[in-house]
């Protein structure tokens, strides 16, 4: 995410590196590159011209800490402007009425059908709601089909909708069964275009006006860069959204659309969707997006995931294993999925601060099928062989390679980090380290 302007902007902040004190020639210079960097990423030039006007306002009126470079003082003065572009803090959603009803809006091939699906699991599992999910989308071979699939997938009930029926009308009485079906938020997936026109929004407000929904999102393709906020504008002076999700947020790596929706349609950012899984829907905080952007890392976000996702009960029992250098080949296994709930391993090293400005991670790539045989391989073997490594000879490892589909090789490989990780547990424990329950493993 963002990794191009990322690269730029570091670059720019070097060129700071050096100088006794912020004066207004190295700031101009400074923010000269800060200026391309914004450009190239596609952010709007009125939104850079604001931008950079705040950041040298506030550079040349505030003397440089002692304790830090001048460098890291605009890198900080950048952090708090772009986070007040972006919108300052987050906006949750608007969730009024018995049941609450929110349209998603946008253009096809933005994602929106796909993005129902994962507000409603969000709305599930962080908010408790019971959602009602409604494909309201007519026009699109299989729209229908595709959300119906995945309100069976989350065991979420959908409208019976079908092709020969008006969307408005499926739109009035939705909610009615919504009701009946005792649910409290409605989620209406509308029609999209390739483009925006006149049938488009005169059917979006005839709907607008049967629902009266409390929430109006517009979904946006975040590497459209520049067209998603004209996008953003043309629906808002249409139906007044109430704010954005930025899809495919994951292959973004200028971060145009990001930077620039706020502050040209001052609507927020609420969402924005950062894989193909119903899970990859997060939250949207400026503040912690800015971090992002300047390669600082999202603790926060990191944090939230883990809590989200790690089953408390059984961390606990595995660091009373850990404790006892009982750690074994099932638990290395349970605790490797657990990683994979929280992200790929590419995304959990962008969000863990300056990661990404280490060279020797600029062009690592993690391969995700590695996680995928070595479950594999520990699924193939015996539930004496998980607990006892030690008794795994070479026909049994010639026996594991085939049942899992894998090479000798790869068993050994596998076998010879899991004992890695044993001796760095034993380490710890010698050292008297807190928190067992979260081992990283050694890939």
């Amino acid at each position: 995410m963002f990794e191009s302007l990322t690269d730029k902007l570091n670059i720019a902040f070097k060129k700071l590196k050096g100088h006794g004190k912020l004066t207004e020639k190295n700031i101009d210079a400074g923010l000269k590159e800060v200026r391309i960097a914004l450009l190239e990423a596609d952010v709007n030039y009125k939104v850079v011209k604001q931008l950079l006007a705040a950041i040298r306002e506030r550079a040349l009126g505030q003397e440089v800490l002692a304790s830090l470079t001048p460098g890291q003082q605009v890198v900080k003065i950048v952090n708090d402007e772009l986070t007040l572009l972006m919108g300052d803090k987050h906006e949750v959603l608007r969730l009024v009425g018995k049941p609450a009803s929110v349209m998603l809006v946008g253009l096809q091939g933005s994602g929106k059908t796909t993005t129902t699906g994962k507000l409603a699991k969000f709305l599930l599992k962080e908010q408790h709601r019971r959602p009602y999910l409604v494909p309201a989308d007519v026009y699109r071979p299989a729209a229908i089909d595709q959300l119906t699939k995945l309100g069976e997938k989350l065991n979420v009930p959908v409208f019976p909708s079908t092709d020969g029926l008006n969307p408005v009308d499926i739109c009035r009485q939705a909610i009615s069964q919504a009701s009946n079906e005792s649910c409290d938020t409605v989620l209406i997936d509308t029609a999209g275009r390739l483009h925006v026109d006149e049938f488009l929004m005169d059917e979006l407000k005839q709907i607008k006006s049967v629902v009266q929904p409390s929430e109006i999102l517009l979904v946006a393709d975040a590497m459209t860069g520049q067209d998603a906020v004209n996008m953003a504008k043309a629906f808002d002076e249409a139906l007044d959204i109430g704010g954005v999700i930025l899809t495919k947020m994951e292959g973004d790596a200028r971060g145009g659309a990001a930077i620039s929706i706020q502050a040209i349609t001052s609507k927020p950012i609420k969402f924005i969707g950062v894989g193909e899984k119903l899970d990859a829907l997060e939250p949207f905080h400026p503040d912690r997006m800015a971090s992002r952007i300047l390669g600082m890392g999202d603790m926060l976000s990191l944090i939230e995931k883990a809590q989200s996702t790690v089953d408390e009960k059984k961390a606990q029992e595995l660091e009373k294993k850990l404790r006892k250098n009982q750690f074994t080949l099932e638990d290395f296994r349970d605790q490797m999925a657990q990683v994979r709930k929280i992200g790929s391993i590419d995304e959990i090293l962008s969000m863990i601060p300056g990661m990404g400005k280490l060279k020797q991670m600029k062009h690592l790539k993690v391969d995700e099928g590695e996680f995928v045989r070595i479950g594999a391989i520990i699924d193939s073997m015996t539930a004496q062989e998980r607990r006892s490594h030690q008794i795994i000879n070479a026909s049994r490892r010639k026996r594991i390679a085939k049942g899992s589909g894998t090479t000798v090789q790869q068993v050994n490989q596998l076998l010879k980090n899991y004992v890695n990780v044993q001796k760095m547990i034993k380490k710890m424990n010698k050292g008297g380290h807190r928190n067992l329950g979260s081992v990283g493993l050694p890939f």
